[in-house]
């Protein structure tokens, strides 16, 4: 086999699916392996937000001073101390609709009880149907449909009963 050969095959290994491939003829043996990409490992983490008050300048075009309170973050209209966090309890990919065509199962505002189904996680081509084990009202979904979730992941924020 000669280079014109050699390169001709790898410009087709390249172009294909292939990932390794060995040809042995009288003048010797050629063996060709694709290089493969580096496994990236991802993880969907949300990220922690704020909210800051913002106080208009002083109207005389001077420098305004800002109370360390008027800097403070924004208080939430809820408190968070009596919420209940529902968690995932597998790696997957997180479905808030049974079908694209159909309602989410939950939204914000939606009242659940033991045993309702809110959301479903797909683990290895499974589709395992996360039901509620407490009654009450969401108050937030903390993740967008159809992205990956971790193990004990919060998936909602719910006011219990």
């Amino acid at each position: 086999m000669d280079l014109k050969q050699i390169h001709e095959l790898i410009k087709l290994i390249n172009k294909s699916n292939i990932g390794e491939i060995s040809i042995e003829d009288k003048d010797g043996k050629v063996t060709i392996k694709q290089k493969e990409d580096p496994a990236v490992a991802m993880s969907h983490m949300p990220l922690p937000t704020q909210v800051y008050n913002v106080v208009p300048p002083a109207s005389n075009g001077g420098p305004s001073q800002l109370s360390p309170a008027e800097v403070a973050p924004a208080a939430s209209p809820k408190a968070a101390d009596n919420l209940v966090t529902i968690k995932s309890p597998m790696i997957g990919t997180f479905y808030r609709k049974p079908s694209p065509d159909k309602p989410y199962f939950s939204e914000v505002g939606t009242e659940i009880a033991p045993g309702k189904v809110l959301c479903i996680i797909e683990a290895m081509k499974l589709f395992n149907e996360i039901e509620a084990e407490i009654s009450g009202t969401i108050v937030k979904v903390l993740v967008e449909d159809n992205s990956p979730v971790e193990y004990d992941q919060p998936l909602f924020l719910v006011e219990p009963n």
